[in-house]
């Protein structure tokens, strides 16, 4: 695990460290106390993914189109 906190991390961060911590958990070699942290961190790194990609289908919902369906500009979107 990185010390980055979660909230920073980029969706490619955040992808690549549940990754991590999905694998770590299905070989199941770690103990109780640390499968319960990984657990935990990998439910924060997975909420930041979707955040991440909310974000992202919100921008893209934004983008204008002309009459031939060509992009024009975008449309402010609220909270971002």
């Amino acid at each position: 695990m990185t010390d980055t906190p979660v909230n920073e991390m980029s969706f490619e961060q955040a992808m690549s460290e549940l990754e991590k911590v999905l694998g770590q958990l299905e070989r199941g070699d770690v103990a109780l106390d640390e499968s319960i942290a990984l657990y935990e961190r990998g439910a924060a790194l997975k909420a930041r993914c979707e955040t991440k990609l909310k974000e992202a289908e919100e921008k893209v919902a934004a983008i204008t189109l002309d009459g031939n369906g060509k992009p024009t500009g975008t449309t402010p979107v609220e909270g971002l």
